[in-house]
């Protein structure tokens, strides 16, 4: 990994929520460098903003102050048909309840951004396939999600999120529904596909075990960051934007 790649930089990020006469402080004055190849873990109990930064990275939330960046591209100041365009193009997403079509098989649904992307049906279908075969579903290409178990459902979810090659994968929670042998085959999946597609993964949880996946380990409390942590331990460029 070269830690001067930088694909992600949030500079003095807010974000506030105005509950009546009370302003609620979500995330306060975060800045964070990720860098390319990296598995990035936000990691805290539960209220300490993790799922707010990950909305924020994705460009699902505006924030208060202060800007995000990623892939060169400031994202914070993007409308929503710009935001669309870019998660298209650059970002995937794991969550903790698959979030799957419940009328599309499992082909369908891992096919599903490639024609978006506007890549042609016999293309689009081999890879699915292919992507459906790398995390074990070779057999299970026709079946709806209703006929899965919980892992499998988020076996096809990582299908989905890599099909594309995205720079970026957002996981929330992605094992929080899911028994210890499932929780271990689906990260080692998404690790994997990482480490080989040189693809960054920003990774939420409050799961100890699962922050232990990490090269960078970013803790949140009460909206701040309280500590970073490096498996690798390198000096990290600052840059403005």
């Amino acid at each position: 990994m070269n830690k001067k790649d930088k694909i992600i930089q949030v500079r003095k990020l807010y974000k506030i929520y105005d509950m009546g006469e009370e302003k609620v402080y979500a995330l306060r004055n975060i800045h964070l460098n990720v860098f390319r190849g990296e598995i990035c873990c936000i990691f805290g109990p539960s209220g300490s903003g993790k799922s707010t930064l990950l909305n924020q990275l994705a460009g699902l939330e505006k924030p208060s102050r202060g800007g995000v960046k990623i892939c060169g591209e400031i994202i914070s100041k993007m409308d929503e048909n710009e935001l669309a365009a870019f998660r298209q193009k650059h970002s995937g997403f794991i969550f903790q309840s698959y979030d799957l079509l419940q009328h599309l098989n499992a082909l369908e649904n891992v096919a599903l951004p490639l024609e978006f992307a506007g890549v042609e049906r016999s293309i689009r279908q081999k890879r699915a396939k292919e992507m459906l075969k790398r995390v074990g579903l070779a057999k299970r290409l026709k079946h709806y999600p209703r006929q899965m178990s919980g892992g499998q459902q988020q076996r096809v979810g990582i299908a989905r999120a890599f099909v594309n090659r995205p720079e970026v994968i957002f996981a929330d929670e992605p094992t929080g529904n899911l028994d210890s042998k499932s929780t271990k085959e689906v990260m080692e999946m998404m690790v994997d596909f990482v480490h080989e597609y040189n693809q960054t993964l920003i990774l939420v949880t409050h799961d100890q075990e699962m922050a232990a996946y990490a090269d960078h380990i970013v803790t949140l409390s009460d909206g701040s960051i309280i500590k970073e942590e490096w498996k690798e331990k390198e000096e990290i460029y600052e840059e403005k934007f």
